[in-house]
């Protein structure tokens, strides 16, 4: 299967090529489809492979998402509404938007992934997340073969996560998400050093074209292209700590790095595990990737048990040092440790 941008070669039993979304009814009606999925025990929703580890064989049914479309659903002169399909690779809906000087998204500029990948994760970078622009999701239940529509609040959106992500996990096929972007300048520009970066080039009022090139030359200054070296992007989540455990790092280890939000502090993970020892080490053909720690990579041919097992070796030494459980932000499919 080389639908994995951590480059491992694993196999699924079926996979099927999912176009429009009448065709998941199609989809069903298949002859032997309940058998092969196990009665869809054995079931894989499947994007561009960008957030998923697999430790082996996936012995059932993948559907690979490729729902296409962008389009206008209204409009007046503050704000548009779009739907899109949720095949639709993401960084090419951020560049559909930048391009019309739609604001929203721009600080999501050069995420892996598709559109209907988005809400699952509630992907987020540089101080901006998908739940700030979507409105609802539309999605197939597939035992009950009915049609549901998610608002915002419905979709239980946190940190990375989702009630697709738990609840609803290959349960619903999410078709087309609906976002509401907006015409009048909405900057964010004070995470990830956005606003040094505006200086070095002489921005002093960037309009949305700029945030976008801008984060898109710091992601690609220090993430690897997985089309060169095999990556899933961050391997963990940053850990959230109340104030009475941040007290206790930061007497302990006063150049921590984090960012409050309201009565927690977030922790970054890439501190964490630099700090720990592990950036640019490498144990075979799996490594953490030198310019961020955050991310482990796939030299070339390591397998998904070798990279969740070296995972585990980050976790457990981030734990010794510093008493934080690690959570992963990767889906790994298979056996796990």
């Amino acid at each position: 299967m080389p639908y994995n941008t951590f480059g491992v070669n694993v196999v699924a039993s079926h996979l099927f090529h999912l176009k429009r979304p009448d065709d998941l009814t199609e989809l069903l009606d298949f002859p032997g489809f309940s058998k092969m999925s196990d009665n869809m025990n054995k079931l894989l929703l499947l994007g561009q492979g960008s957030n998923i580890l697999f430790t082996g064989p996936f012995e059932g049914v993948v559907i690979k998402n490729e729902i296409d479309g962008v389009s206008i659903i209204k409009e007046d002169e503050s704000s548009v509404d779009i739907e899109v399909g949720s095949g639709v690779l993401w960084n090419d809906l951020v560049d559909y938007a930048v391009t019309r000087n739609w604001w929203g998204i721009e600080n999501l500029s050069l995420i892996p992934g598709t559109a209907g990948a988005a809400p699952v994760q509630n992907i987020g970078a540089y101080g901006a997340e998908a739940a700030d622009v979507i409105l609802r999701v539309k999605a197939f239940q597939l035992r009950k073969r009915e049609w549901l529509v998610f608002d915002n609040s419905e979709c239980e959106f946190s940190y990375r996560d989702s009630v697709f992500k738990r609840k609803l996990k290959n349960k619903v096929v999410i078709c087309s998400v609906h976002l509401r972007l907006s015409k009048k300048p909405w900057p964010r520009l004070d995470y990830g050093g956005i606003r040094e970066e505006m200086a070095k080039r002489n921005i002093t009022d960037p309009c949305v074209r700029d945030i976008s090139a801008v984060i898109a030359s710091i992601r690609r200054a220090k993430l690897p292209d997985p089309a060169t070296l095999g990556n899933a992007g961050s391997f963990f989540k940053n850990p959230f700590v109340s104030e009475a455990e941040f007290q206790r790092l930061f007497r302990s280890h006063p150049l921590i790095r984090f960012h409050r939000q309201g009565d927690l502090y977030k922790i970054s993970a890439g501190w964490l595990i630099e700090q720990a020892g592990w950036k640019g080490s490498r144990i075979n053909d799996t490594g953490c990737y030198d310019r961020q720690s955050l991310i482990l990579v796939n030299y070339g041919n390591a397998t998904g048990k070798e990279i969740l097992e070296f995972s585990e070796q980050v976790k457990e030494s981030v734990h010794a040092m510093f008493g934080i459980t690690l959570e992963r932000e990767v889906n790994v499919i298979g056996q796990q440790t």
